[in-house]
């Protein structure tokens, strides 16, 4: 049986009790150092390293056993439940978690019912498209992160308002409200929304 857990932005009190029961029970759990890290205490399994491959994961042992495998945030959004749900023929189980999109919205207090959501992590956002929107919410990466994004909104000359929501959920959280001229160049790892100036 194989288990997809959705382990939130990082605080573990946030995580629903499913996916604590699905730890407590696994045999192994595999995710990247920072998710084995911060799941450590509720697992008495096997806890390993995801491959840098993830067509490698295709070949874990997962015959009459509990297998988990960690996914931030939610595992259906920009998350490693979809290639799971592909890769692997017999029936998964996929437990939601808490998004970063999620959080974000909630700490800045702001509805997200009429958000666009995307990310830019291994792609290039379409900006035309994107920025017709009154209100998108983004999981960046380090390639395309928040000053990459206030440079194109500066570009098309249009009044935007970015949130910049670093280490959410963290002790080294920081949630910035910023013109796209105040951006700076790097931040930690980080969502942003971009909302009409109004």
């Amino acid at each position: 049986m194989i288990t997809v857990v959705g382990i939130g932005p990082g605080d573990t009190n946030l995580l629903i009790n499913a996916a604590r029961q699905a730890l407590s029970s696994a045999d192994s759990v595999y995710g990247s150092k920072r998710q084995l890290q911060e799941i450590a205490e509720l697992t008495t399994a096997t806890c390993l390293l995801l491959p840098k491959k993830l067509a490698d994961l295709k070949n874990i042992p997962h015959q009459n056993k509990n297998v988990v495998i960690l996914a931030s945030g939610d595992p259906l959004l920009y998350g490693i439940g979809n290639w799971a749900m592909t890769n692997f023929s017999e029936d998964i189980h996929i437990i939601p978690g808490i998004s970063a999109i999620q959080m974000m919205f909630h700490q800045i207090k702001l509805p997200m019912n009429d958000c666009f959501i995307t990310s830019s992590h291994g792609k290039t956002p379409n900006f035309d498209f994107l920025l017709q929107h009154e209100k998108v919410a983004m999981v960046t990466d380090s390639i395309i992160g928040p000053y990459e994004i206030a440079a194109e909104i500066s570009k098309q000359n249009l009044k935007k308002i970015m949130f910049i929501g670093e280490n959410l959920s963290s002790t080294e959280e920081r949630i910035h409200k910023l013109r796209p001229e105040e951006v700076e160049k790097k931040y930690d790892m980080n969502v942003v929304v971009i909302v009409d100036e109004r």
